[in-house]
């Protein structure tokens, strides 16, 4: 076995590894709060979770080539690979760490800042139009439009059953729950497989293995969808405490509009705009709109700060492990 046949086998597994740790840790942002107001179990939750992102994962593949074309420009050839490889494992370290603290980080940006952070570190191109259009803007702008979203959602729930008992209500707002976290976990599995997807695609036109303008093989769309299930299954537990009750204490008419919010926002800009949100960002800003309205004390800001630090530290974090690791990697194999 030649050394680039060996290389791309290595960042392909790699790749379906960080595919798993993104299921594990972003399974809190489907089921969290369906499982706080107690609409699902843990595990049937997390079944239905797993079952979703895999076809959600085959909805299709208009973020995996952003990710895959539009973010950076890898050499062909061994030096390309050790790129890839090294962006990885710079995302695959954050995800490990948020994790560790129970912190909704994103990662997407996880993944971006470790494209970017290794394309430098080898003197790449990075196409920070790219980066600026699908990344930035999306960035700040999901946040902001499912916390509007999902407060403007709660309102109408509010006046829509003021004058319904509220047993009754949450009573029919758990079966709903049912629904849109099935719908939250679609859009997960749409977005957030995707990102594997378009990495393997990079790998496999820079070892030489696929063309440019070919389409996203079968089997690499099976098996980021089979990676990031799996994940999701063996679950995120203390990112899910962060989520589910840490920032608020969720009712079932919150937790569904929420997921309602979230879900809208990740459809939107994985099919119309191919952009490379966060679900993280989406569903806790979503989560932290439903508590404005009923008063701003509700929402632990003092938690949703921490989120924050996390989430702008992501990029550069992991940007900075994946330029360490490209060191590390092109000491070894180059």
């Amino acid at each position: 076995m030649d050394l680039s046949l060996a290389l791309v086998i290595g960042v392909v597994v790699v790749a379906l590894v960080f595919d798993y740790t993104n299921g594990f840790h972003d399974a809190a942002n489907a089921i969290a709060t369906s499982v706080s107001t107690r609409a699902l179990t843990p595990r049937a939750a997390l079944f239905m979770a797993a079952a979703m992102n895999f076809l959600g994962a085959h909805l299709g593949t208009q973020v995996a080539a952003t990710v895959g074309k539009g973010i950076i420009d890898a050499p062909q050839g061994t030096h390309g690979l050790v790129i890839v490889g090294a962006s990885l494992i710079g995302a695959i370290v954050w995800n490990l760490v948020t994790w560790y603290f129970g912190l909704p980080s994103s990662s997407s940006h996880a993944l971006i800042g470790g494209l970017v952070g290794a394309a430098l570190a080898s003197s790449s191109a990075v196409h920070w139009d790219g980066v600026l259009d699908k990344v930035v803007i999306p960035m700040i702008l999901s946040p902001l439009i499912g916390f509007t979203l999902a407060a403007v959602i709660m309102i109408g729930i509010l006046w829509g059953f003021r004058r319904s008992q509220p047993s009754k209500t949450n009573r029919g707002f758990r079966h709903a729950q049912t629904i849109s976290a099935a719908a939250m976990a679609l859009g997960h599995g749409l977005q957030d497989a995707q990102k594997t997807m378009g990495v393997i695609f990079l790998a496999l036109v820079v070892g030489g293995y696929q063309n440019d303008g070919d389409p996203i093989p079968q089997w690499v769309i099976l098996s980021a969808a089979t990676a990031i299930s799996l994940g999701t299954y063996a679950g995120g537990w203390r990112i899910m405490r962060t989520l589910g009750r840490r920032i608020i204490a969720l009712t079932p008419p919150q937790g569904f509009a929420a997921e309602a919010a979230a879900a809208t926002v990740l459809y939107t800009a994985a099919i119309g705009f191919g952009a490379p949100i966060s679900t993280t960002h989406t569903i806790t800003s979503a989560i932290m709109g439903v508590g404005a309205t009923k008063r701003l004390s509700a929402v632990r800001w003092g938690v949703a700060g921490n989120i924050v630090t996390a989430w702008i530290l992501t990029i550069p974090a992991a940007a900075l492990v994946a330029a360490l690791s490209y060191y590390a990697l092109h000491w070894m194999v180059e």
